[in-house]
């Protein structure tokens, strides 16, 4: 409990001693108590007022966390000599802040010091304003300039009672190296830092720099008071340069694309105002000169003619833009004596050298001059794919614009207007001297611009034929194209058309039917209509990709009940506008007549019943209504037969035990269909118990193959497993339903063929022949079968012929 109570206490007194101010050192300085500040490198200071728990000089100071003595410790400085003590910067590291004193009975946590890094920074300004940073900045002879030191603990420094004694010199290296303490008549050694912050103006007055070396300088603040000379680190550097030439312009570009900016740079003297202006050119009609970009800070360019004294100076120099906009005006430079100026140029700049001048309000003979050429850009025009394309497609057309920030794009072809029409919409009114009348497309911040010229949304539609595609950097139409920046591209428009073909002409009632075809002009859709017995299936929708190609598939249950006989198809092409002219009823649901859509834009026609058709007249009908003149639609007619599902297997004949061969087969299913062959033994009989029951046969899937006239289908069977019997060879496919039989017989043995030498007689000359005979190969069992038969019968034919010889 006391322990908590002391915790308490200590608490309680550091929070006092952090809420109150920051005591400064008494008149001894040396002796040091609690509440004061110390600082690194300080030698010979008396600590013994800051006694230990124990009451004793303190043998370390102590940092804790959060400047809490009850939590844990961070640094322990050993104190060798409290009457003596020297804070060594090895010790301190960077663990600035509250220490406690701390003796053998503990750490005192009422009375602490402050350990601080002796600090200071450095910065150069504009004497008149102290705003106006120059560090790092360019600064004419013209200018008055002021270091400014900063300290955020050094005022706290005591050598003398009552005044603070951080000394510091300001050490300048000159353009060649020198190292200085003055400067340009001002002394800059010992300057004493009793506020946080202060000007070297209001110790030794404005630096002025005239007669000043012209080059790049440097300089840092450092300590000059014991014990920080040499051992206290400088401050930052500060560098400046001094300029030769008082009044230059220079561009960041000697020449610009039509479009594009550039930009001046004046430099002068030091928060100067100066006059600029492009000197007289001689501008086409229409055009203008570059322009002054409007909005800059401290540049003033409302008006060339209303910017006082610019009249008076320049005179006729001057180039004046069209209806007062601005190519001159003034300028204040900023502390460093520079000020940049931006100019804009569009596609109506004239494309030749400008002069750019700018010159001192009050002296003419204080001036400088800068060339930059404004260069006419470039229009690019190209399109994807090989510039042949249906009417109907979207066309992707692209390029790049480096006159103008809009590409306009107009068409000419047979009989357009002669001057081009409007490319998004092909009406009859020509493109005038008007933006709206042109298809106007922004450029990319790249220069690139790209446009979709869709073909079927056009007002007018267009026939096929060859058409020219203009990209022009301003609104000016195939007649009024003298000096514009544009380029062509020529395009072929062909009618589209389609195609279509069935996946096979004749199918399988059960397999599925594929129409696949090309629908050139890139409609969204194509629709097919199929026309049967008795069957009317109407304006099916199928998809047409990004390829033109399509397909529609009448699948398994669509066939499967499909009476056997002839189909007839109609595929139709909305054409150009998308539209299926004529569509089925949407009245009931048997498709009994056809009529013309109600978006369709052709004259009305009457409705066509097809109820009572055959099905090649109710396609006749169709096929009719597609001819209209006033139909833009077009299509595409085909036929399919459906017949009852079939499978044939070819004769297989008999094979001996040990052949591999293939059966065959013909089927109408359709290509892709699987079929399951089995080939097992057809004889039955019992067998005993202790007899062992093998498989004789074989099995497998094969799948149906295209033929010539119809498609075909082949199982490989190995015969070395099999035993001499009569074999079941079973073709089933599963959809559609269908099987086939046939059968063949394996007989037992092999025959091979022996040389057998039979004599010859012609004449009186006996000739040796060589004949082939069978000699049959007999297996092991006793009892001769079917192979032996034949094998006994070989032997007796050799025996007559040698009996018929002698």
């Amino acid at each position: 409990m006391k322990r908590k109570i002391s915790l308490i206490l200590a608490a309680i007194v550091l929070v006092a001693l952090l809420a109150a101010p920051v005591a400064a050192r008494g008149a001894a300085l040396k002796t040091i108590v609690a509440g004061d500040t110390i600082f690194v490198y300080e030698t010979g200071l008396d600590i013994t007022a800051l006694d230990g728990q124990g009451g004793t000089d303190p043998t370390y100071l102590i940092k804790y966390v959060d400047d809490d003595p009850a939590k844990a410790e961070i640094k322990a400085i050993a104190v060798s000599n409290a009457a003596s003590f020297d804070v060594l910067a090895s010790q301190v590291a960077s663990d600035y802040g509250i220490y406690y004193p701390q003796d053998a009975g503990g750490t005192n946590a009422t009375r602490s010091v402050r350990i601080r890094q002796i600090d200071a920074s450095l910065g150069l300004v504009l004497s008149a304003s102290h705003t106006d940073s120059i560090d790092g900045k360019s600064v004419t002879r013209d200018s008055a300039v002021a270091f400014k030191i900063g300290t955020q603990y050094g005022s706290l420094y005591r050598t003398t009672a009552g005044v603070a004694s951080a000394l510091v010199d300001i050490e300048i290296t000159t353009p060649g190296g020198a190292k200085i303490r003055e400067f340009q008549g001002a002394p800059l050694s010992l300057i004493n830092l009793t506020t946080a912050e202060f000007y070297t103006d209001a110790l030794v007055g404005a630096i002025n720099l005239t007669g000043a070396e012209a080059g790049t300088y440097s300089a840092v603040a450092k300590f000059n008071v014991t014990p920080f000379t040499n051992q206290a680190p400088a401050s930052n550097a500060v560098t400046f340069t001094v300029l030769s030439k008082p009044l230059t312009i220079t561009t960041n570009k000697e020449s610009v694309v039509r479009g594009g900016t550039f930009v001046l740079t004046i430099t002068g003297e030091s928060k100067s105002v100066y006059y600029f202006y492009i000197k007289a050119a001689s501008v086409a009609a229409n055009k203008d000169a570059p322009l002054v970009t409007p909005g800059q800070s401290f540049v003033y360019n409302t008006s060339f003619l209303g910017q006082a004294n610019i009249r008076t100076y320049a005179g006729v120099e001057v180039t004046n833009g069209t209806g007062g906009k601005p190519t001159a005006g003034s300028v204040t430079t900023a502390a460093d004596g520079t000020r940049s100026v931006e100019f804009n140029t569009s596609s109506t700049t004239d494309d030749k050298k400008y002069t750019i001048k700018v010159i001192h309000p009050t002296d003419t003979s204080k001036y400088d001059t800068v060339d930059v050429t404004v260069e006419k850009g470039t229009v690019t025009i190209t399109y994807e794919g090989t510039g042949t394309y249906y009417l109907g497609e979207t066309l992707k057309l692209s390029g790049t614009n480096t006159d103008s920030d809009n590409v306009f794009l107009f068409v000419t072809g047979p009989n357009l207007a002669t001057n081009g029409v409007n490319l998004a919409n092909v009406s009859q009114a020509s493109v005038t001297g008007t933006e709206a009348t042109f298809k106007k497309v922004s450029v990319n911040t790249d220069d690139t611009w790209s446009f979709k010229w869709d073909t079927s949304a056009l007002v007018k539609t267009l026939d096929a034929g060859t058409y020219t595609i203009y990209a022009v950097a301003e609104a000016k139409n195939k007649g009024d194209l003298s000096g514009v920046t544009y380029q062509t591209a020529s395009v072929v428009l062909k009618k589209p058309f389609i195609t279509a073909a069935p996946s096979s002409n004749t199918i399988a009632k059960g397999d599925k039917l594929y129409i696949r075809g090309i629908a050139e002009g890139k409609p969204t859709n194509v629709y097919v209509w199929i026309f049967g017995k008795n069957y009317r299936n109407c304006k099916n929708s199928a998809s047409v990709k990004s390829d033109a190609s399509y397909e529609y598939k009448l699948d398994r249950g669509d066939t499967e009940d499909l009476y056997a006989g002839q189909y007839f198809m109609v595929v139709q092409h909305p054409m150009m506008n998308g539209i299926a002219d004529i569509t089925a009823d949407v009245v009931g649901s048997g498709c009994t007549m056809f009529q013309l859509d109600p978006a369709s834009t052709a004259p009305d026609m009457p409705d066509v019943t097809i109820a009572g058709l055959q099905a090649p007249d109710a396609a006749t009908a169709l096929i009719d209504s597609l001819n209209s003149p006033n139909i833009d639609d077009t299509y595409f007619k085909l036929s399919v037969m459906i017949e009852e599902p079939w499978i044939r297997i070819d004769t297989v004949g008999d094979k001996y035990v040990g052949d591999t061969f293939t059966i065959t087969g013909t089927t109408n299913l359709a290509e892709g269909d699987e079929i399951l062959m089995t080939v097992v033994s057809s004889s039955f009989k019992p067998t005993e118990k202790t007899q062992s029951s093998e498989f004789s046969g074989a099995s497998g899937t094969v799948v149906v193959a295209k033929g010539d006239t119809y498609n075909t289908f082949s199982f490989d069977v190995d015969a070395s497993t099999f035993k001499p019997d009569e074999y079941l060879v079973k073709a089933e496919c599963i959809q559609p339903s269908q099987t086939a039989t046939t059968t063949f017989n394996t007989i037992e043995g092999k025959p091979t063929t022996v040389a057998t030498t039979v004599p010859v007689t012609t004449g009186a000359t006996t000739v040796a022949t060589t004949v082939a005979t069978t000699v049959p190969v007999t297996t092991a069992k006793p009892q001769p079968g079917f192979g032996a038969v034949i094998a006994l019968i070989g032997l007796g034919a050799v025996a007559v012929l040698v009996l018929r010889r002698h």
